[in-house]
């Protein structure tokens, strides 16, 4: 009988930290990143041995419950949209690397920010988002040297479509070209020529102070351009700038009454720009965006492709540790076998709750159960001292 009351302890005890364990689960069900633990429960067979007091009989038996090993959930938790760049999630099976120092931590999910010293950090840590250098190792990045985008002098201008041979006066309007300090400079180009049907045009070049940066002449052999003119170069010796306007694609020049449709294809060339986004782009790797609308890859994010998960160890703020014997691999964010990196991605936690509460339920009734075990255990004793002395 005293043998029972050990059982029904054990049961106190093990359902005490299932519901410790659901408590838990329950309580983060809105903490971002967090994966829940299943809980289980196993019996206790004990066996008869020299220099032990044991209640299991001759050949063993029930000793009671504990609770199982606790096992975490890697589920992937709802994707939630944000408006924050660097907030990042997986989508797939992999952990973003984190790095302080010696020390390495990971995590599905999180909300970056830049530090004072330019590195990528998860907000209120210390802990940096890892990328993969040119020789494939994971380390961390600081955007310092790249917080401003270098301009770049115009050089060329890209036409395409059609200039119509029936018409006699075409213009292009507020051409934005570049010097080489990042000026702006805003041309105007006009196309004339004295009637219609013939083969030359007379290309004006001005900018926004009406003066005269040059005058060339295109010329059509039929409906296409003329080998020989089809790069006209413009040269502004105020600003330094020496434009070739290429005419050598998609070019032509068919009757379409007075209508042309003539454009700019492209234009190189940018002003200074200062970063306007960081992100992760379409092919997984972490991008710089500038005010030049110009963009720079920083490279991939480094990832890590685990064999075995469970062998991790859970921490605060949705972060997991690897004490060993975890067997990892480090990929790139660009690598499909581990998922996806998406920007303005928040993971939400994975806990279901209809499925907590009815575990609680069950909890509940074991807990109830083990203490009328006691119970019922005590007042067979206080039966077996009640019966001393008669007879």
């Amino acid at each position: 009988m005293f043998g029972s009351i050990y059982v029904g302890l054990s049961g106190l005890n093990a359902y005490s930290r299932g519901l410790q364990q659901i408590s838990n689960n329950v309580a983060n069900l809105n903490a971002s990143g967090f994966k829940g633990s299943t809980v289980a429960f196993t019996d206790l067979v004990g066996v008869n041995g020299n220099g032990g007091l044991s209640y299991a009989g001759a050949g063993g038996g029930g000793n009671g419950v504990e609770i199982d090993d606790t096992r975490i959930d890697f589920k992937q938790g709802e994707l939630r949209q944000t408006d924050r760049d660097l907030d990042l999630a997986i989508d797939g099976s992999g952990f973003m690397m984190l790095l302080r120092g010696e020390e390495v931590l990971y995590t599905r999910t999180g909300s970056f920010e830049i530090d004072k010293d330019g590195f990528i950090v998860l907000a209120g840590t210390e802990y940096r988002l890892a990328t993969l250098d040119g020789s494939g190792r994971p380390v961390s990045l600081s955007i310092d040297v790249l917080r401003t985008s270098t301009p770049t002098r115009t050089t060329t201008i890209k036409f395409a479509d059609n200039l119509s041979s029936t018409a006699t006066i075409y213009g292009i309007s507020d051409v934005k070209v570049y010097d080489a300090s990042g000026q702006e400079h805003i041309w105007q180009i006009k196309f004339d020529k004295p009637v219609a049907g013939v083969s030359e045009w007379t290309i004006t070049v001005t900018d926004d102070k009406s003066k005269t940066i040059g005058t060339q002449i295109l010329k059509f052999i039929q409906d296409q351009v003329d080998p020989a003119t089809n790069k006209l170069v413009f040269a502004d010796t105020d600003s330094g700038l020496s434009v070739t306007f290429d005419f050598s694609e998609k070019v032509s020049s068919f009757s379409g009454g007075t209508v042309s449709t003539l454009r700019r294809a492209s234009t190189d060339g940018y002003k200074i720009g200062s970063i306007t986004s960081i992100g992760v782009n379409a092919n997984g790797k972490l991008e710089i965006g500038y005010s030049n609308e110009q963009k720079k890859e920083l490279g991939p994010i480094a990832i890590a492709d685990f064999r075995d998960p469970q062998a991790l160890e859970q921490r605060s703020g949705g972060l997991f540790h690897d004490p060993g014997p975890a067997q990892r691999e480090i990929v790139g964010s660009d690598d499909k076998r581990v998922g996806r990196v998406l920007s303005r991605r928040l993971e939400a936690s994975n806990v279901d709750l209809a499925k907590a509460f009815g575990e609680l339920i069950l909890i509940q009734r074991g807990f109830q159960a083990s203490s009328q075990i006691i119970s019922v255990s005590n007042d067979m004793i206080q039966q077996l001292f009640g019966i001393r002395g008669q007879g």
